[in-house]
């Protein structure tokens, strides 16, 4: 039998978009003698729709996207996840994946293990599904199940729904999971690895399908899978853009030979151009601004809009003051038309002064400090933030995961913006995304690579004056957010405990200034927002 496994890019609550692009494909499948299609989890309404589940409305467009797919699935089956609602106590639905056949609902099952962990919130909205039975179709019989009911070891539930299917006397030919598992670097690799251990460990193949596309802070990178029963990849669908496989269930032959790629820095720029095009797309933006300070976060995130949105739909702004450089605005300019991008030059010297006389009386008597360089951000903030209302643009803005953790930007200055490009990309990774960025011509002059961070707000200023060396800084923060070692476990490491406490401080006392940054496209495998939800007022020392 053949069977097409179809990764989609839905919108959320676009029911008449996901149904028409969902039925499309289900034609082009069936013009390709499958007589299976399948579709990620709630390819139907898109995931997550979080507190629209909530909606009444919300759910009868689903219901009535879902009746009108129903009828229109014909020459042709398939599975698709769907919300499914559900009487008596409890939450008010199922998670579930319905298997559809000439205009009739035939089979369903209702996800199991519903995470609460990191950005999940499942259980909120969902309540969990029982034990479910294969299916036959066209010979075949099929278990069937929903993302997280694939993953129990991994986050130790107490529950393993594929174990206990294979513990029936109908014990399955084939498992087919339909999912929306969100992307981090390092994932590709974390589901190859647990996805082959599973086939091998129940001598079952499997067919995977992963939603695609960039939702909110949420990369979908696709990947889906075919495995035979001893756990080897026979196919693999693309990464980060919508696709279609097909398999002869025979043979195990598709109709590529496609492999899932290693995890490495060309995925993350994948995931980052994918994530800031969907989402400008998919909130009705066309074009972008962001100030381009001549150093390397600035360059990343306009070389990232460049490739998201085209060159002609990026408009670069460099804003130097008194204490930025020439080399500066010449590397700015320079990268600007490398990439071919728009790039205008707005000093900001004339509105600092102006800000220092209104101020003046009130700072009398007080020397300059933090206050100022803050001041020169905030300008820059606000100019940046007027292109944006005016021409219609949404401000990007620049910062990395290392300066955000420990505070080092500026409240309502260079934290402007609708979307937080690099929020979630530690420094180290920024200069590993350039050097890839540039791997087949330079696009960002090296001098911007080569050159020691520096913020440019008072003189000879270095990043490193206030923070510590970002290749000591930088596993420190990974250990501490994404791995969640303590400060003991971080010393045994090699690093010096006064360093290792200052860090963790920072990283408190800037609760406050991270719940008012935009929101941030997550990369790694514990992100600022969503994800990590720490009080501000709070009074425990690590």
């Amino acid at each position: 039998m053949k069977i097409a496994l179809i990764q989609t890019n839905p919108v959320i609550g676009a029911f008449n978009n996901n149904l028409e692009a969902i039925c499309a494909r289900l034609e082009q499948a069936r013009a390709a003698g499958c007589r299976l299609a399948v579709l990620p989890e709630l390819s139907l309404c898109g995931y997550p729709p979080r507190d629209l589940l909530e909606r009444a409305s919300f759910l009868d467009a689903h219901d009535a996207a879902l009746q009108e797919l129903v009828g229109q699935v014909q020459g042709i089956a398939c599975v698709v996840g769907v919300l499914e609602r559900r009487q008596g106590p409890g939450r008010a639905l199922y998670n579930s994946a319905f298997f559809i056949n000439s205009g009739k609902v035939c089979f369903r099952v209702r996800k199991q293990l519903l995470p609460t962990y990191d950005v999940f919130d499942e259980s909120r909205y969902f309540e969990p599904g029982g034990p479910s039975l294969p299916f036959s179709f066209a010979g075949v019989k099929i278990a069937l199940s929903v993302c997280e009911d694939i993953w129990p070891d991994e986050h130790k539930y107490p529950l393993d729904p594929v174990a206990a299917l294979m513990k029936r006397e109908t014990a399955p030919d084939l498992l087919i999971n339909i999912s929306a598992s969100p992307y981090y670097n390092g994932k590709i690799g974390e589901r190859s690895a647990l996805f082959s251990s599973l086939c091998r460990k129940h001598n079952l193949p499997l067919l995977y399908v992963n939603q695609v596309g960039g939702q909110d802070e949420l990369i979908f990178d696709g990947h889906s899978m075919v495995l035979d029963a001893g756990g080897v990849v026979r196919a693999a669908g693309r990464g980060f853009v919508e696709d279609m496989i097909i398999i002869e269930t025979e043979n195990w032959q598709a109709d590529c030979s496609r492999q899932v790629p290693v995890d490495s820095v060309a995925r993350v720029l994948d995931g980052l151009t994918l994530g800031v095009g969907d989402y400008m797309k998919k909130i009705g933006f066309k074009r972008a601004v962001l100030g381009l300070s001549g150093g390397i976060d600035s360059a990343v995130t306009a070389a990232v809009a460049c490739r998201a949105l085209g060159p002609e739909n990026v408009l670069c702004i460099a804003l130097p003051s008194l204490y930025t450089s020439q080399m500066s605005i010449d590397d700015a300019r320079s990268l600007a038309e490398n990439m071919g991008c728009g790039f205008e030059l707005l000093p900001i010297g004339e509105a600092m002064q102006v800000y220092e006389k209104t101020l003046s009386s009130l700072f009398a008597g007080l020397s300059e400090d933090v206050t100022e360089q803050n001041l020169q951000a905030r300008i820059r903030g606000t100019l940046l933030m007027a292109l944006s209302n005016k021409l219609g643009h949404l401000l990007l803005s620049t910062g990395n995961k290392s300066e955000m953790a420990v505070g080092y930007c500026t409240l309502y200055g260079d934290m402007n913006g609708g979307l937080a490009v690099l929020a979630d990309v530690p420094k180290a990774m920024v200069y590993e995304l350039a050097h890839w960025i540039n791997k087949d011509r330079e696009v960002i002059p090296e001098r911007i690579i080569t050159r020691p961070p520096t913020a440019e707000l008072k003189p000879d200023q270095l990043d490193q004056d206030d923070l510590p060396p970002y290749e000591i800084l930088d596993p420190i923060l990974s250990g501490y957010l994404e791995e969640f070692l303590s400060v003991d476990e971080l010393v045994e490491r090699g690093f010096e405990r006064k360093t290792v406490q200052d860090i963790i401080r920072r990283i408190k006392i800037n609760e406050y200034k991270r719940r008012q940054s935009p929101m941030g496209l997550k990369v790694t495998s514990k992100a600022f927002g969503h994800g990590r939800r720490y009080p501000v007022a709070q009074g425990f020392v690590e």
